[in-house]
């Protein structure tokens, strides 16, 4: 069925007439596309219809809602959904819309939150699943507090950055299929980098993690890759530091007689960069509707490429250096067999834990769905919340892990034992045009030796 078969809107559509006894689940998609959303609705819906109930797509999740429009939304059957979880996309759509934003010079601050109860109780939904990252997590749990108990809310994990804090390191799904076919890029973009004698700098998504970035690095045997989390926490990462790290990488590639190589970047290092970098670099900085900088804006790739391009000139150097920004590439892919799986186990267990809220009579508004060791569990709102913030918890990559060791070790990276073999040094030193005690002095500090020149 495609997006608007079947779709009921306007007066003509009374929501609210269902069977005595039976429940009316509504299903929404919040924020980025991820592979799998598809997949999430069929088996949701499916388990929902089998269990007697009726289904409601809720189109453009939140954002109808916010204004008290109860017209877009699609009745949802077992036909409509049978074969749509092999496909990428979602056929509910999604947005970034926020029902938790307050405004404080309405007469009802909370008046986005408000209307969207409201529309749901018109609606006659008593139980929504909601399928999202972070912010949507956030949103749906206080939806869930602000109904009351009048509508349960099972949110189901969804965002290719992997950022989410599953327990026993569960990937969210959509992450493994984005990371296949980043794979499958980069390998394309490897085998180019080495018939033309280029580079390219990839930049993966990640707002708040590396673990897009690194994974395809990783699998895809990238020359680099370079994630927010490797910069010392809580210190404002420096642009230049930044070009020091890419530049001796290249350099030392380039002594080995490879002048070429794909370096993978996490979008999420330009949130770190020091705020004067950030705007001389990047000036026009644009946010969303959750007041997030919007990265696909802020072309970090284009940024350092340029600055990477200036630095060959001004030694003599050649280089070519190409930008590729490869996020929207992977969000709407196809799932993979693994996601397909993962998400009809997520889309039944929504389900499975709203029938058991009303089967036990459960005081319990509502809950986060996970797979833990092959059983669905249900991790209640508030439980993995940040204490400090009252906001999701955000999972990032353990630069300390055996799995982050093993990346860096099958990367170019500029090390300690390139400063202690005078002939490594000399044959690094010779790619810069420089003497070993000019380039030690000037990139030492990037393994510990001597000072940053921005410090």
């Amino acid at each position: 069925m495609l997006p608007g078969d079947g779709r009921r809107e306007g007066p003509g559509y009374n929501p609210v007439s269902m069977a005595d006894g039976t429940h009316r689940v509504g299903i929404l998609c919040g924020g980025g596309p991820a592979p799998g959303i598809n997949s999430v609705i069929s088996a949701a819906t499916i388990e929902a219809i089998n269990s007697g109930w009726e289904v409601v797509g809720v189109l453009d999740g939140f954002d109808h809602l916010i204004r008290g429009e109860t017209g877009h939304v699609m009745p949802l059957s077992i036909p409509s959904v049978s074969r749509i979880h092999v496909q990428g996309g979602s056929i509910l759509f999604t947005s970034r819309a926020n029902p938790t934003t307050k405004d404080p010079e309405a007469e009802d601050p909370d008046w986005r939150m408000h209307n969207t109860v409201r529309s749901l109780k018109e609606l006659g939904i008593d139980s929504l699943v909601t399928i999202g990252g972070d912010d949507t997590a956030f949103s749906a749990s206080k939806v869930a507090e602000a109904a009351g108990g009048e509508i349960r809310v099972a949110h189901v994990p969804k965002t290719i950055d992997d950022d989410l804090p599953l327990p026993g390191g569960m990937a969210t799904f959509g992450f493994e299929t984005a990371r296949a076919v980043g794979v499958e890029l980069v390998n394309n973009l490897m085998t180019d980098a080495m018939t033309t004698k280029r580079w390219f700098f990839v930049l993966a998504m990640g707002r708040s993690a590396g673990h897009l970035a690194l994974g395809i690095a990783k699998a895809a045997g990238a020359t680099l890759a370079v994630i927010a989390e490797e910069f010392p926490p809580h210190q404002p990462v420096r642009l230049e530091h930044l070009v020091d790290l890419i530049d001796a990488a290249m350099l030392k590639r380039v002594s080995h007689g490879r002048p070429f190589g794909v370096v993978v970047l996490a979008e999420g290092i330009a949130l770190r960069l020091a705020e004067e970098d950030l705007k001389r670099a990047m000036p026009d900085v644009e946010v969303d509707e959750h007041g997030h900088i919007r990265l696909g804006e802020l072309n970090l790739d284009g940024v350092l490429s340029d600055m990477i391009k200036k630095r060959f000139r001004e030694r003599g150097q050649k280089v070519t250096v190409t930008p590729k920004n490869i996020g929207y590439e992977l969000r709407c892919a196809p799932p993979i067999p693994f996601d397909i799986a993962y998400t009809r186990d997520l889309g039944y267990g929504a389900i499975d834990y709203l029938r058991g809220l009303y089967a036990n009579r459960s005081d319990e508004h509502g809950a986060m769905v996970t797979i833990q060791e092959d059983h669905m569990v249900p991790m209640p709102f508030g439980s993995f919340d940040d204490p400090e913030t009252g906001r999701v918890r955000l999972r990032q990559v353990n630069v300390h892990s055996g799995t982050y060791r093993v990346a860096t070790e099958y990367m170019i990276r500029l090390e300690q034992e390139d400063l202690d073999d005078a002939e490594k040094l000399g044959a690094i030193a010779d790619a810069a045009g420089m003497t070993s005690e000019e380039f030690r002095k000037r990139y030492g500090y990037l393994v510990g030796i001597g000072r940053s020149p921005t410090s």
